[in-house]
């Protein structure tokens, strides 16, 4: 039995890799299932290789830091990906790895799946070429990337969001409300500071400092921080309950949210909850990152409703009385900025296109593999 190797090297990528996985199996998909991923996988079936929270890192500097690591396992992945035991690489997000995986696969004749394509809006058109000779299909999640990859000879297809699978039943207010204890009439603050050890360590105080100045404002406020499941939190520095692994729960049950940037801001978006956009990172990592950065939004839901929806506190910018001034109006039900953002992110959560990206991902790569089995078999 011939493999479908799957690389997600994050927690996001294991989830939407796991997705995956689970609808090739209710296939009968005749191929073992392996890859580099994390807990969500392994529940789906796939063998893993490596687990993700050895491989998540993120910035210029951080890598750095992993750079044996991650040389070592590509090698490791390349022997076999050669070992003609492979049919397909599924390639989810990580671009920084996976372009050289999915070079290395081409050059073995092993066809690639790219599902979660690089942010190449963002960083400039240098990784089309890439795309366009190492990719056998490329499967996006964003409504403009399907006509930009095509433009540049990358054979994509939009898949629709994943998020919108996960979404389909959604908790009403007063449900999720309900499961984390709040009262329905008190205002409720999300705070959303990373899925990273980096994040956390980034982000916690400054979104702290704001929830305190809102307490300060608004009577009652009550503060919930939800965290990824892996990533540990000082309570120390953290006064506020801790919800883990139920991001659309808190966002459901929330007047508004303070968003790292990345996922969570289009989480919010799908579930029709105000935010504002925050992000700090390493000095160094930001003065490259302003020299090759094509657009002006870092917020996901930005980008997608290509103006700003929410507002974006960026390094510097992310000072707790400013954040505060822009939640205050988002908390309160009555005012006409937080009536506003919610009609604008409907408009998005619409943009994302319907549920069913994982079957749809599944269905081309039992193609891709089959075909490459037969091919093999010949």
């Amino acid at each position: 039995m011939r493999d479908i190797l799957f690389v997600a090297g994050e927690a996001s990528g294991d989830l939407h890799a796991a997705g995956v996985a689970h609808e090739l199996r209710a296939r009968n998909a005749a191929f073992r299932l392996v890859g580099i991923g994390g807990d969500e996988m392994r529940a789906a079936g796939v063998h893993l290789i490596e687990h993700v929270e050895r491989l998540a890192v993120m910035g210029f500097v951080e890598v750095l830091r992993h750079v044996p690591k991650h040389w070592a396992l590509l090698r490791a992945l390349g022997r076999r990906i050669r070992s003609g035991n492979t049919a397909l690489l599924v390639l989810i997000d990580y671009p920084g790895f996976n372009m050289k995986l999915a070079a290395q696969a081409y050059a073995a004749d092993v066809p690639v799946l790219y599902y979660i394509t690089p942010q190449v809006w963002a960083w400039g058109a240098a990784r089309l070429a890439k795309l366009a000779q190492t990719v056998t299909r490329a499967a996006v999640i964003l409504p403009f990337e399907e006509k930009l990859l095509r433009d540049h000879g990358v054979p994509a297809t939009f898949v629709g969001h994943p998020l919108l699978d996960r979404a389909e039943r959604l908790p009403t207010r007063s449900d999720s409300r309900a499961q984390l204890g709040v009262p329905n009439e008190a205002p409720m603050l999300a705070l959303f500071p990373g899925s990273r050890a980096q994040e956390i360590a980034r982000h916690l105080d400054a979104f702290v400092s704001t929830a305190r100045e809102l307490e300060r404002r608004i009577h009652g406020l009550r503060v919930v921080v939800s965290a990824a499941p892996h990533v540990q939190l000082d309570v120390r520095g953290c006064p506020y309950p801790i919800v883990r692994s139920a991001s659309f729960t808190v966002l459901r049950a929330a007047d508004a949210a303070m968003c790292k940037s990345g996922t969570t801001t289009l989480e919010a978006a799908v579930a029709g909850c105000p935010l504002v956009v925050a992000y700090r990172t390493n000095a160094l990592t930001y003065a490259a990152a302003r020299r090759l950065v094509k657009i002006p939004h870092i917020g996901l839901v930005n980008v997608v409703a290509g103006k700003e929806v929410a507002p974006e506190f960026v390094q510097a910018a992310l000072a707790p009385n400013a954040v505060a001034d822009a939640l205050e109006p988002l908390l309160d039900r009555q005012s006409a900025r937080r009536a506003r953002m919610i009609v604008e992110l409907e408009r998005v959560r619409e943009s994302l296109g319907t549920p069913g990206a994982a079957r749809r991902v599944a269905a081309m790569a039992l193609e891709l593999a089959t075909a490459d089995a037969r091919r093999a078999a010949s």
